[in-house]
C-alpha cells in the first residue's frame, strides 16, 4: 500500500524501516551470534581497522557506503601530509637557534625603540620584547613551508584522483556502471507543475537577496570583531595593571578568536536553516535538483562564514600600517602577520572539530533521544491497556530513536575541513595532523551514530557522491590562490629573500630587521595622538615601525621606498610563478594518474568483448536464420513454378487432343 495512503489515517504517524539486529548487534542479548556491523565498525576499540565497506552497502545503501567509503579514504590520506607536517614543523624546531632575524629582534643591545601601538595611552616600547612572538613565528614560516604548500595542492589533486580510481572500482563490483540518474519527483504537484518562470521568478530573486544579505551579515560581524579589537586595545593600554598592559596583543587576539569561534558555530546552524527554507521556496521539480541547490547555498553560507575572520587576518590586517595611528591595533605582531593566522585558525578549527564533535553530534542526539523516550513513556502509562512487563518490540525501541536526515550534514563537516587543511596549510603545517586524530573519531562516532542513534534509512542506489566531488575540486584549484597570496603576503618569506639576494651586502640575513624599520619624527604627531606621560618623551627623537617608507629627512617623507616596490613587486612575480607552477603540476598528476584503475579497465574490456562476441554470435545466428528461411522461399518459389508450368502444360496437352470435339461443339453452338 503507498505510504500517503498510510500516512494520512489516523493510526499511521511515521514509516520506517525497521533494523536488523543480526547485523548491527547493538542490544544487549540479541539473539544474533554474529553483531557484525557493531563488532567490527561501530566500535571506537576498532579504530585501527579497515571498514567493511561491503557490508555498510549491504546494510545501508550504495549511497550511504559511498560515504563511508570517501571518508576512510580521505582519512587514509591525510596520513602521508601529517607526516610531512610534523617534519616542517621539526624544520622550524631545529632551525630557531639559527635564524638570524629572530635573533637580532631578541638582541636588547640593539634597542629598536618602536613608535606606540595606539594613540596617547600607549608608550614607546623596545622591540626585543617581541622575542618570544617572533620565536614562535619561525616554527611556521620558515623555507620549508612553501614547499609543503606545493605538497599540499598536489595532495589534493593526488586525492581526488585516488577517489575516482575508488569510486570506479566500487561501481563495478556493486554493479553500479550501467546505473542510470534516478529522479524521483517528491516535490511535484498538480499546482506546482503549472508555475512557469515568472511564477518562480520572485522566489529566485527572494533567495539571491537573502543570501547576500546573510554573506553581507558575516561581514559586518567580522568589523563588528574588528571594532571591538580596537577597543579592546585602548581599554587595556590606559589600564594601570603592568600585566595586562604587557600581555595587550595576546588577551586581544585570544579573546577576539573566541568570539569569532562562538558566532560561527551559532551561524552555521541558522544557516542551515535559512538554506533549506530558501531552496524550498524554489518549488524544486525533483528530490535530487532540491538537494543540489541545497547543498549549494548551504556549503555557500557557511564556506564565508567560517573562513572570512582568516581572509580578513591575511589580507587586511598585513596592509595596516603604523603611519596612520587610527589603525595601530588591526596591526599583526613584529614577529609578522603569519603567526596571528596560525592562531586564529589553530582556535578555529580545533575548537569546531571539538564543539562539534562533543556536543552536536553526541550530546544533541543523546538529549532528544532522552526527551522522546520520557514523552512516550509519560503517553504509555495514561494508557489504561499498557503491560508494564511486556518486552517492547522492534518498532517501538526504533521509533525512539532519531530521524535520518541525511549526508549533507556529515559531507559538510568534512569537506569545511578539508578547507581548513588546503586552503591556509601555508599558515598551520599541523592543520592535517589534528585533521587525522579529529578524522579517526570521526569514522566511528559516524558509525556508532548510524547503527545505535539514527533509524534505519531507506537504501538508496548511488554510483557517486555528487556534487560534493565538484566542490571538492573547486576547493583545490582554490587553495593555490590562497597559499601563494599566504606566503607571499602575509608570510616573511619574499621580503627576507629580496634583502639577501638584493640588499645584503654580504648575503646573509644580518641587518634584516633594521632594513624592515622605517623611522618616525616624534615631532610629526598630530596633537593630541602623541604618548601622555611618557618617560621616554625627553629621550627619543626617531622612532621605528615596520614598513617600508622615506625617512623623515628625504625629500618626501613617509612615502613608499624603492624597496617597497621590489618587496611588492617580487610578492606578485612569486604569486604568478607558484600558481602556474603547481597548476602544471596538478594536470601533470591528474594526466599521469588515470581516472580507471587498469585491471578494472581490462575487465571491463573483456566484458565488452564478450558482449559483441555474443551480440555479434546472436546476429550471426539471425543471418543464419534469414538466409535459410530465404533459401526456402526461393526453392518454394522454383517448386511452385514448376508445378505452374507443369499444369499450364498438361492442360494445352488437354486442350490439343480435345480440339476436334471443342470445334464441332462450338459450330453446334453458332447454329442453335
Amino acid at each position: 500500500e503507498d505510504h500517503g495512503n498510510l500516512l494520512s489515517r489516523p493510526r499511521f504517524s511515521l514509516i520506517f524501516s525497521l533494523r536488523d539486529l543480526g547485523w548491527i548487534g547493538d542490544r544487549p542479548g540479541s539473539s544474533s551470534d554474529c553483531p557484525l556491523l557493531y563488532r567490527e565498525w561501530a566500535r571506537y576499540g576498532a579504530f585501527y581497522k579497515f571498514q567493511p565497506i561491503d557490508l555498510i552497502r549491504k546494510y545501508f545503501g550504495e549511497k550511504i557506503g559511498m560515504y563511508f567509503a570517501w571518508l576512510g579514504l580521505y582519512t587514509e590520506f591525510l596520513i602521508p601530509s601529517s607526516v610531512i607536517g610534523i617534519i616542517v614543523f621539526v624544520y622550524g624546531c631545529l632551525t630557531i637557534e639559527e635564524d638570524v632575524p629572530s635573533k637580532e629582534m631578541c638582541d636588547q643591545h640593539n634597542a629598536f625603540t618602536m613608535c606606540p601601538l595606539c594613540d596617547k595611552t600607549c608608550d614607546y616600547w623596545n622591540l626585543s620584547t617581541a622575542c618570544g612572538t617572533a620565536r614562535a613565528s619561525h616554527l611556521f614560516d620558515n623555507p620549508a613551508t612553501v614547499f609543503f604548500s606545493i605538497f599540499m595542492a598536489l595532495w589534493a589533486t593526488m586525492f581526488l584522483e585516488n577517489w575516482k580510481r575508488l569510486q570506479m572500482r566500487l561501481c563495478y563490483f556493486w554493479d553500479l556502471t550501467g546505473l542510470e540518474e534516478e529522479e524521483v519527483s517528491a516535490f511535484e504537484t498538480e499546482e506546482e507543475e503549472k508555475l512557469t518562470w515568472k511564477d518562480r521568478t520572485p522566489g529566485y530573486l527572494v533567495n539571491c537577496a537573502s543570501i547576500l544579505f546573510m554573506i553581507s551579515l558575516t561581514f559586518s560581524i567580522v568589523f563588528g570583531v574588528i571594532a571591538y579589537r580596537i577597543t579592546l586595545a585602548a581599554a587595556l593600554s590606559m589600564s594601570t595593571n603592568g600585566s595586562s598592559k604587557s600581555n595587550v596583543r595576546v588577551t586581544v587576539t585570544a579573546t577576539a578568536v573566541i568570539i569569532n569561534l562562538v558566532v560561527i558555530l551559532i551561524l552555521d546552524e541558522i544557516y542551515g536553516v535559512v538554506a533549506k527554507k530558501l531552496t524550498e521556496m524554489e518549488v524544486p521539480k525533483t528530490e535530487k535538483t532540491f538537494e543540489e541547490r541545497l547543498i549549494l547555498k548551504a556549503f555557500l553560507l557557511k564556506f564565508v562564514n567560517s573562513y572570512a575572520p582568516i581572509f580578513y587576518v591575511e589580507i587586511v590586517v598585513p596592509d595596516s600600517h603604523v603611519s596612520l595611528c587610527v589603525s595601530c591595533p588591526l596591526q599583526c605582531a613584529p614577529g609578522g602577520c603569519l603567526m596571528e593566522l596560525c592562531i586564529q585558525l589553530s582556535i578555529i578549527m580545533l575548537g569546531k572539530q571539538l564543539i562539534q564533535n562533543n556536543i552536536f553530534e553526541i550530546g544533541v542526539p543523546k538529549l532528544k533521544k532522552l526527551f522522546r523516550k520520557l514523552k512516550d513513556d509519560r503517553s504509555e502509562q495514561k494508557e489504561s491497556h499498557s503491560d508494564p512487563s511486556k518486552q517492547p518490540q522492534q518498532w517501538e525501541l526504533d521509533y525512539v530513536l532519531e530521524p535520518y536526515t541525511g549526508l549533507t550534514p556529515e559531507y559538510m563537516e568534512m569537506i569545511i575541513q578539508f578547507g581548513f587543511v588546503t586552503l591556509f596549510v601555508a599558515s598551520f603545517p599541523l592543520a592535517p595532523v589534528f585533521a587525522l586524530l579529529n578524522n579517526v573519531i570521526e569514522v566511528r562516532l559516524d558509525a556508532k551514530k548510524f547503527v545505535a542513534e539514527l533509524r534505519r534509512p531507506d537504501t538508496v542506489r548511488a554510483k557517486d557522491i555528487g556534487i560534493w566531488f565538484n566542490i571538492l575540486s573547486g576547493i583545490g584549484k582554490f587553495s593555490v590562490i590562497i597559499n601563494a597570496f599566504v606566503i607571499s603576503v602575509t608570510s616573511d618569506f619574499i621580503p627576507r629573500l629580496v634583502y639577501q639576494y638584493v640588499y645584503s651586502h654580504n648575503g646573509t640575513m644580518h641587518g634584516f630587521i633594521n632594513h624592515t624599520l622605517s623611522y618616525f619624527n616624534v615631532s610629526d604627531f598630530k596633537a593630541g595622538t602623541q604618548p601622555e606621560n611618557s618617560p621616554f618623551e625627553n629621550e627619543v627623537s626617531f622612532c621605528r615601525f615596520k614598513d617600508y617608507r622615506e625617512p623623515p629627512w628625504a625629500e618626501s617623507p613617509y612615502e613608499f621606498s624603492k624597496q617597497y616596490w621590489s618587496v611588492l613587486s617580487a610578492r606578485l612575480a612569486f604569486v604568478i610563478i607558484f600558481q602556474n607552477l603547481v597548476m602544471f603540476l596538478s594536470v601533470l598528476v591528474d594526466w599521469l594518474i588515470p581516472d580507471i584503475p587498469k585491471d578494472i579497465s581490462e575487465q571491463i574490456k573483456k566484458e565488452k568483448s564478450v558482449l559483441v562476441d555474443f551480440f555479434l554470435k546472436e546476429e550471426h545466428e539471425k543471418l543464419k536464420l534469414i538466409e535459410n528461411f530465404i533459401t526456402r522461399d526461393k526453392q518454394r518459389s522454383r517448386s511452385e513454378r514448376k508445378r505452374k508450368r507443369s499444369r499450364a502444360a498438361s492442360f494445352s496437352q488437354f486442350y490439343r487432343s480435345r480440339r476436334g470435339s471443342f470445334t464441332s461443339l462450338s459450330s453446334r453452338h453458332s447454329d442453335v
